[in-house]
């Protein structure tokens, strides 16, 4: 059970990582689009 467990943490610290790197591609492509750092607002 425990292994069971840890494998459940570490497969949410990589989803967690990838969607972090997801949302900073996208920061950084709508700032080299739009040249606003949050479209719309700034």
């Amino acid at each position: 059970m425990t292994h069971h467990n840890h494998t459940h943490w570490e497969n949410a610290e990589r989803l967690n990582g990838w969607l972090a790197m997801i949302g900073f591609v996208a920061a950084v492509g709508a700032y080299a689009t739009t040249g606003q750092i949050i479209p719309g607002i700034l």
